[in-house]
């Protein structure tokens, strides 16, 4: 037994780990495995790792992040799926694992119960809330449509715009079911939210997004909350038109209108045309007849009223005689005050004679008061000249410049006030000594004691200068 053992290959973990990775890659490479799926992790790298379970095994997957984004179903713990891929190994941890390339949903059952949990937890956001639901406009002038350009739904619309009012059209392709669908619908429906109204396109006043008729599994897209938060957030008012009456997705909750049809999307955006023009037409005919009618309502009252004024020839007839008696009296009025007037004029004429109007007396009379005149003023003048000139005198004896040129002296300190006691300075202190003919000259203090006054007069040195010099006092 020992000679059998030892002749035995040796293999490396290495090369184990390999072979069982060809041999299960080789046997399983591509399988299909329906299950429950279990822990479902997302880490920063973006790539899914989840299990897929049953009532007595366990298979870990992996799902790459490229394809992560392109999967048709939002994996969900409890959620039943089939799941496509090859079978391999990790051999750093010494297990097998499924390499998922595409999943989709395992029965109806399964995608409705996951359908009422993802409604309820929306609602329960406020998503569905019906305050929050914007009024439809009554004639958009742009509609913009979200579905797929090649089906039978754009055709159906447009068709049916015609028939009612033709509108502008802008239409937004997508895919409606498989995978990328969703992220397609919910990209278009912000993409004309981010219109500029006034740019190349214009921002649709109006958004249909609609589709055919299907099983859930293909109106799956439109129950995915990517989409439902897209309509949601939606400043353009959307109308839901997915599938046939019966068809019921989350977007329908979300929309401000659902539409049992994409046909009756088309009715709900605009009008009938001919019924709008047949309605005006009668709102015009009513108008014709309200005006009509309140012009002869008016026209009836007018003419009740004027049968119960007077006649304008009676209205006029007291005023007429009045003024004609006020006509008569003012004539002889005037009469009578002419004749008064002339009655005056008479009775002066007779005291008038022609001696008052001889001008000799007054003339004699002016030149007299004009000699007159002239001699007051004269002798005023004279009293006037000998008053200034005794006031000017006085003036003259009082004045300052007449004591200085009697050989006095005024000194200033330097502020310019008057020097009238020796504690007003201070050794040191610059005086300016004024002189008669507005001579100055500058002194500075050697002391500020007060002398004795002396038996002669103080003299004072004058300098060569007689403005602004300098010199000391003795």
């Amino acid at each position: 037994m020992e000679d059998e053992t030892s002749n035995l290959k040796e293999f490396s973990v290495s090369e184990i780990s390999s072979a069982v990775k060809r041999q299960i890659e080789d046997q399983f490479g591509y399988v299909r495995v329906r299950g429950e799926l279990g822990r479902v992790a997302r880490p920063g790298s973006g790539h899914l790792y989840f299990d897929l379970k049953d009532d007595k095994a366990v298979l870990a997957a992996v799902c790459w992040k490229a394809v992560a984004a392109r999967l048709g179903v939002e994996p969900e713990q409890g959620l039943e799926v089939i799941c496509t891929g090859n079978l391999t190994t990790f051999p750093g941890q010494s297990r097998y694992q499924l390499v998922v390339q595409s999943m989709e949903p395992a029965g109806e059952g399964a995608l409705m119960a996951l359908l009422e949990a993802r409604r309820k937890a929306l609602a329960a956001e406020g998503l569905f809330d019906t305050a929050a639901k914007k009024p439809l406009p009554y004639l958009p002038d742009v509609i913009g449509v979200v579905t797929s350009p090649s089906g039978a739904v754009i055709r159906d619309i447009l068709h049916r715009l015609a028939d009612r009012f033709p509108r502008r059209v802008l239409v937004w392709p997508v895919r409606v079911q498989g995978e990328g669908a969703a992220a397609e619908v919910s990209a278009a429906i912000a993409g004309f939210n981010a219109l500029d109204r006034n740019g190349p396109v214009p921002r649709p006043d109006l958004l249909i997004v609609a589709r055919g008729g299907g099983s859930v599994e293909d109106l799956w897209a439109f129950n995915e909350e990517n989409v439902v938060r897209a309509v949601a957030a939606s400043d353009i008012p959307v109308i839901s038109a997915i599938g046939h009456e019966t068809d019921t997705t989350l977007i329908d909750f979300a929309a401000d209108q659902r539409a049992p049809t994409p046909t009756a999307a088309a009715e709900m955006a605009v009008p009938v045309r001919a019924d709008l023009r047949a309605h005006l037409m009668t709102l015009d005919r009513r108008l014709l007849q309200a005006i009509t009618r309140r012009v002869s309502e008016n026209r009836a009252r007018i003419d009740g009223l004027a049968r119960g004024l007077p006649r304008p020839l009676d209205i006029l007839a007291s005023a007429s005689q009045t003024l004609d008696l006020v006509s008569e009296r003012l004539t002889r009025n005037l009469e009578r005050y002419l004749r008064d007037q002339q009655g005056r004029l008479a009775t002066i004429k007779t005291r008038l004679s022609p001696r008052l109007l001889d001008p000799s007396p007054w003339v004699r009379q002016t030149a007299e008061l004009e000699r007159r005149l002239h001699r007051a003023v004269s002798f005023t003048a004279a009293q006037c000249r000998q008053s200034l000139e005794a006031l000017g005198r006085q003036l003259r004896l009082l004045s300052h410049e007449e004591i200085l040129a009697r050989g006095f002296a005024l000194v200033t300190l330097p502020d310019g006030q008057l020097l009238r006691r020796p504690d007003q300075t201070h050794s040191g202190d610059r005086l300016t000594v004024h002189l008669a003919g507005e001579n100055k000259i500058a002194v500075e203090v050697k002391g500020a004691e007060a002398l004795t006054p002396p038996t002669t007069p103080m003299k004072t040195r004058k300098s060569k200068s007689n403005n602004d010099d300098q010199g000391d006092l003795f």
